[in-house]
C-alpha cells in the first residue's frame, strides 16, 4: 500500500473556450499522504475548491490525472464515482449541509440509509460518532436547536459515517468564531489519530494551519513552489 492517499498530477481545470475561459487550475501536481491533516491555503479565487471538487471526484479535470486510494478517477463511469464518493470520501462544508427537518442523529445516518446498512448496526454507529464528537446528548435535537459549532460536529460525524479513507473539509471554519474554529480544527485533527482517515481542509487561519501536518499553497491555479511544509 503507498503511503499516498491522492494524488493529482499536472491537473487542469477550464471553464468556458476561447478568450473568455477561466484557466482555475494551471497544471496541479500535489498529493495528500495517508494518515495525514493536510491544510490547502490560498486567497480566494486561488483555485482551491476547484481542486477539492476534482480530488473528491465532484467534476472532472480538463486535463491532468488523478488518482485516489489507488484508483484512477478518469478510469470510473459516473455510476463508479457516485460509489466512491459515497463509499470512499466525506465532505464537510463551510454552510454545515444538515438536512434541517432531521434530527442529528438522523444526519449522521443518511449515508449509511443510502448503503442500505442494517438499522441495528446503523444506529450504533450514529450513537458512536455523535460520542467522538461531543454530541451525545444532542442526537435528538434539530440543526435549528444547535449552535454552528455543534452543527459542524454533526457534519464532521456524517462524514465519517461510512467509514471513508479520504475526508475533504472546504473552510469547514469559515462561519464560525476564531474560538469554535480550532475546537472544530482540533477534532479533525483528533480524528485522524483515532479513526486513522486521512484529512483534507481548504483554509485562510494560520491558527489553524498550526494544527496540520502539512500545508500546501495555491495561487492563481498553480502550487507556490517552496510553499509546501511540514510540521
Amino acid at each position: 500500500m503507498t503511503d499516498v492517499m491522492v494524488s493529482a498530477e499536472d491537473v487542469r481545470r477550464s471553464f468556458g473556450s476561447g478568450p473568455r475561459a477561466v484557466h482555475a487550475l494551471r497544471g496541479v501536481d500535489f498529493e495528500v499522504r495517508r494518515g495525514e491533516l493536510t491544510a490547502l491555503k490560498g486567497r480566494s479565487g486561488s483555485g482551491k475548491t476547484t481542486l477539492l471538487n476534482l480530488l473528491g471526484g465532484l467534476d472532472a479535470p480538463t486535463s491532468g490525472r488523478i488518482v485516489l486510494d489507488g484508483t484512477d478517477l478518469a478510469g470510473l463511469d459516473e455510476d463508479g464515482r457516485l460509489a466512491m464518493r459515497r463509499d470512499r470520501i466525506g465532505f464537510v462544508f463551510q454552510s454545515f449541509g444538515l438536512i434541517p427537518v432531521l434530527t442529528a442523529a438522523e444526519n449522521v445516518g443518511v449515508p449509511m440509509r443510502l448503503r442500505r446498512m442494517p438499522a441495528k448496526e446503523r444506529d450504533e454507529r450514529v450513537r458512536l460518532l455523535l460520542a467522538l464528537v461531543g454530541l451525545a446528548d444532542h442526537a435528538d435535537q434539530r440543526p435549528a436547536e444547535l449552535s454552528g459549532g455543534q452543527q459542524q460536529r454533526v457534519a464532521i460525524a456524517r462524514a465519517l459515517a461510512n467509514e471513508p479513507a479520504l475526508v475533504i473539509a472546504d473552510e469547514p471554519t469559515g462561519r464560525l468564531d476564531s474560538e469554535t474554529g480550532r475546537a472544530v480544527m482540533e477534532l479533525l485533527r483528533a480524528v485522524v489519530r483515532s479513526e486513522g482517515v486521512t484529512v483534507l481542509v481548504a483554509t485562510h487561519d494560520p491558527a489553524l494551519m498550526e494544527l496540520a501536518d502539512r500545508v500546501v499553497e495555491l495561487a492563481d491555479g498553480r502550487v507556490v513552489e517552496g510553499a509546501d511544509r511540514h510540521r
